[in-house]
């Protein structure tokens, strides 16, 4: 399961995320949205799960509780919707 973790502080990194989820069973991967261009956090990211009991038993257990000094907002992610396509600028 696809779980998304909202209102990170910015120093918060993989790594924290990792060992917060990990108390709930063994996770995919873990990442950090980031601007394309300075590189710094976008305060969101995303940790994939592949059980799923322990990935709501991660959902409920870490909603709202602190991360580096921020509640975090834990949910499952949400499918990505296919973005439209632009025009091109002539």
């Amino acid at each position: 399961m696809n779980i998304y973790v909202g209102n990170l502080a910015y120093s918060v990194t993989e790594e924290d995320l990792r060992a917060a989820f990990s108390a709930y069973g063994e996770i995919s991967s873990a990442s950090l949205i980031t601007d394309k261009f300075t590189g710094n956090s976008k305060g969101f990211g995303f940790v994939e799960m592949s059980n799923n009991a322990e990935a709501d038993a991660a959902i409920k257990g870490l909603n709202e509780t602190p991360l580096k000094g921020r509640n975090m907002k834990v949910n499952e992610a949400k499918p990505r919707s296919p973005r439209p396509a632009r025009a091109p600028r002539w």
